[in-house]
């Protein structure tokens, strides 16, 4: 017989694999039931749910770019009643503007003044050229015979008036005086009347002249603009 104290030290086989199996069995189980939970979540993130598909989508397309036609045309931004200026403008208001100051300012001599006291008594056609040249930008001004302002005669007058010779303020009277020359004899500050008298200007050769044109412009060198001219020679 044993005793009681033999009994509860000693461990039957029956209970050794009863121990044995439940250490086996309880983590087997615990695996089984968290398997599923961690397929499922990472199934969702490697196949895609709808809201991860859309993440994706937005990712690969670029959600922040707007299409543009490649047709699509921009609107004007212009304001309305306004409009830009151009330096070339903007240049030409401040030469107006400073050409209006020197004809409200010129104290200079008058074409009287300058036939009494003639600042190139040595008549030179060459010298005639040099001094209309000075004059280029001064605006046409009907009736005007000085730097505030030129018309075409009163042009013509006021330079040979430095040279101590006097010409009508008149174009059909300056192309009906003075000597009349071919055009294989005229020479640079000749003068060349054209339009049957109605106007003149200064001969600078080559078919150019210099001249004051026109109500609006302005003394320059520009081409003489019709077949029916002539010249005329003063001084010599």
């Amino acid at each position: 017989m044993f005793s009681g104290n033999s009994r509860k030290s000693a461990a039957s086989p029956g209970s050794i694999l009863g121990l044995a199996v439940v250490a086996i069995a309880v983590p087997a189980i615990f695996c089984t039931v968290a398997l599923p939970a961690y397929a499922a979540q990472s199934g969702s993130s490697a196949s895609g749910s709808p809201a991860t598909a859309d993440l994706e989508h937005l990712k690969v397309s670029d959600a922040q770019t707007v299409a543009v036609a490649e047709d699509a045309t921009i609107g004007s931004t212009a304001r309305d009643a306004i409009s830009a200026t151009s330096e070339a403008e903007a240049k030409r208001t401040r030469l107006l503007a400073a050409l209006a100051a020197a004809r409200a300012s010129y104290t200079g001599p008058s074409v009287r003044g300058l036939l009494a006291n003639p600042p190139y008594p040595n008549f030179s056609l060459d010298q005639v050229v040099a001094v209309a040249e000075r004059y280029q930008g001064v605006p046409y001004v009907y009736g005007g015979a000085s730097p505030a302002g030129f018309d075409c005669s009163g042009f013509t007058q006021y330079v040979y008036a430095q040279f101590g010779v006097a010409l009508p303020h008149s174009a059909s009277r300056q192309g009906a005086g003075g000597a009349h020359i071919s055009a294989a004899d005229a020479r640079p500050g000749d003068i060349v009347a054209m339009d049957g008298g109605g106007h003149v200007g200064i001969y600078l050769g080559g078919n150019m002249m210099i001249d004051a044109p026109e109500p609006g412009r302005v003394v320059q060198i520009r081409a003489i603009y019709t077949s029916g001219y002539w010249f005329v020679r003063y001084g010599i």
